[in-house]
């Protein structure tokens, strides 16, 4: 075959598809809308002919078409709007043109799995590049009872030519080639079973979609949606995954809360709105699912996807997907992909969303029917999702082994601030401190590792063995080794800043202290306003924005009354500069979300400085948190009763 593959036989129109793909179903509708035929012939019996119809009308609810064979084997037929089949049968309904089922009623067909190139393909090369491809390079069955089948088809479209000029014809790729062969030859009337008894059309249940449509659930929604006319988009914000069980809720009913359902139902009606005008890209959909997910994940978690996770998740199912010879990965792969670039919750939150169908009901017109993979002879794979939930304790009461102390009074705590000498909780100041020569070291290694130089293997294994360099040079039959160079100078000042957001409603607290010894370092910062959050007498909570330690000791003025800083745009920005001008030594550790400005880069260079950026997301979450809280005291005599009232 060739390029041509598609251009007709007689009066016949073919087109071969590959079932259950949403790429064939896009191009079938643009070739219908090209061709315009009078008829519609596609690759299914007559004897299921009606309820395949029915089954058909009831789009966009799913339906499956079931029957027995002679064995007494159960057969499924699922309806889904996807398939180029069922597309075919719904453009021709919705036109008003006939349609025909030429394929024969085989009773025992065997289970073939056919290699073709993945169908993302037809979306970017296009339909004739695709089917140009595989009509060269693919091996077609010469089985005989797939010669029959084409002959009998073949037989009904000479039948239908006599009084059609324009036949869309709609069959799988395998079997476009024997059909066309046998339509110029002289055809018998094939023997076939004429009528088969027992065939009835079943409603899909809404749990089992995930699991027996050929496509995920939210990619055919997303077909569905932009086949017909578009709804208006949501505004996400007035939705939520699930609804507040706080007192005032339950009170009031649960009033002006949205179901699960309907705000999956927003998210798909947005991420429909969000895909570029024309056929619909599957990985711009998978993008779409993604932005979902992390809304629906932060709602559920409280914890946002950040965009190196973002990063990783499709690089890792990029890589999967090339694996098993695919262009782009499937449902469960972006799974596995979720599950391991962020966590469990998320990947149930992205299956969540994948898995919803917006028009399958459990009560539907017709019986509802519970199905799974194996049924189908799908090939599917598990895996299990393991969430981490909040739990209620499994004693009734709870005994904690130290009470808080509360106050006695009201006011009583705030007298405790009568002390205008203010200090901190020296065991905080020890986590800081040793998250700082932590970070110190890290900054250093990876100024080192930047200029590591690979070298041949002579008498030691000096840093490592570099396995690429020794890959890359196997044709000399020698080994390399790293070798990490030496760096001049030593890390002076550490600037980390949990948010750069800095609003001053939100940070406003913004101070300068000196280290009380030689081994603590002076400190400036940003955080929380200390009187909004009073936990004992004289002492309060703060949560740091940003801080910048500098070693040595007593050295650092009031940073943020220094004019010198003036010009700066962040209070991120000001700690950084504060860092380069009191650094001792050449190098300087700034860990934020997000890179420094070039400005500050060549500022750094010009007071011979160098800025060693490290990502917040390279490092532990869980001591994130433990560091970035901060206590401070009203008088270093509340050190002797803090103990007692922080926790």
């Amino acid at each position: 075959m060739s390029s041509h593959c598609l251009q007709p036989f007689g009066p016949v129109h073919p087109f071969p598809v590959v079932h259950y793909n949403m790429e064939f179903a896009e191009a079938l509708r643009e070739a219908f809308s090209r061709i315009q035929p009078e008829a519609i012939a596609v690759e299914l019996p007559r004897s299921l002919a009606e309820t395949v119809k029915k089954g058909v009308g009831r789009l966009p609810q799913l339906s499956v078409v079931l029957y027995e064979n002679a064995k007494g084997e159960s057969i499924y037929l699922p309806v889904e709007p996807t398939d180029p089949l069922m597309e075919a049968l719904r453009l021709g309904m919705e036109h008003g043109l006939p349609v025909h089922f030429v394929d024969l009623d085989v009773d025992a067909y065997p289970v073939y799995r056919d290699r073709v190139p993945d169908p993302y393909a037809v979306h970017r090369l296009g339909i004739d590049a695709y089917l140009d491809l595989f009509f060269h390079q693919s091996i077609l069955r010469t089985d005989g009872l797939d010669r029959r089948r084409e002959a009998g088809m073949a037989y009904r479209l000479q039948k239908l030519a006599k009084n059609c000029d324009k036949i869309f014809f709609v069959c799988g790729l395998v079997h476009l080639p024997g059909v066309r062969e046998a339509f110029f030859r002289p055809q018998a009337q094939p023997l076939e079973r004429s009528k088969r008894t027992g065939v009835s059309l079943f409603n899909l249940h809404p749990d089992d979609l995930s699991e027996v449509m050929g496509e995920p659930p939210f990619l055919a929604a997303l077909y569905e949606y932009r086949r017909g006319d578009l709804p208006p988009p949501p505004e996400l914000s007035h939705y939520t995954v699930r609804r507040k069980l706080g007192p005032f809720t339950l009170m009031d009913g649960g009033k002006g809360q949205h179901t699960q359902e309907e705000a999956l139902d927003a998210s798909v009606r947005w991420a429909t709105h969000q895909t570029r005008p024309g056929p619909l890209d599957r990985q711009v959909a998978m993008l779409r699912l993604f932005d979902q997910a992390s809304r629906h994940y932060y709602q559920d978690t409280g914890e946002m996807v950040e965009r190196w996770q973002k990063r990783t998740f499709f690089r890792f199912s990029r890589n999967y997907a090339l694996l098993e010879s695919r262009l782009i990965a499937d449902f469960y792969q972006f799974l596995i992909a979720a599950r391991s670039c962020v966590d469990d919750n998320f990947c149930f939150a992205f299956w969540r969303l994948g898995a919803y169908y917006p028009w399958q009901r459990a009560e539907a017109d017709v019986s509802t029917i519970r199905m799974k993979a194996d049924m189908l002879w799908l090939g599917t794979r598990k895996m299990r999702i393991r969430r981490m939930l909040p739990r209620v304790k499994r004693r009734p009461v709870y005994i904690p082994k130290r009470r808080r102390i509360k106050e006695r009074r009201p006011g009583e705590w705030m007298e405790g601030f009568d002390d205008p000498y203010i200090c901190s909780y020296p065991p905080e100041d020890v986590a800081v401190e040793n998250y700082g020569g932590f970070l110190k070291s890290k900054g250093a290694l990876l100024l080192a590792s930047d200029e590591a130089a690979s070298v041949p293997f002579e008498t030691s294994v000096l840093d490592g063995i570099d396995v690429r360099e020794t890959v890359r040079h196997m044709d000399e039959g020698r080994l390399y080794v790293k070798e990490f160079k030496k760096i001049k100078g030593g890390v002076g000042s550490v600037v980390v800043i949990f948010d750069e957001n800095d609003d001053d409603s939100r940070y406003p607290y913004l101070m300068t202290w000196l280290g009380e010894h030689d081994q603590e370092s002076d400190m400036a910062f940003y955080a929380t306003d200390p009187t909004a959050h009073i936990v004992g007498p004289g002492i309060s909570r703060c949560t740091y924005g940003g801080f910048l330690m500098t070693y040595p000791p007593l050295r650092l003025g009031d940073v943020w009354s220094d004019p010198e800083y003036a010009w700066v745009r962040s209070k991120a920005e000001h700690l950084l500069l504060a860092g380069l001008e009191y650094s001792m030594e050449k190098y300087v550790v700034y860990v934020a979300k997000t890179p420094p400005r070039s400005f500050l880069k060549q500022v750094a260079a010009r007071w011979q400085k160098q800025i060693i950026y490290i990502p917040l997301g390279h490092l532990s979450p869980v001591k994130i948190r433990k560091i970035r809280t901060l206590h401070v005291l009203s008088g270093k005599d509340k050190r002797e009763i803090a103990q007692d009232y922080i926790w």
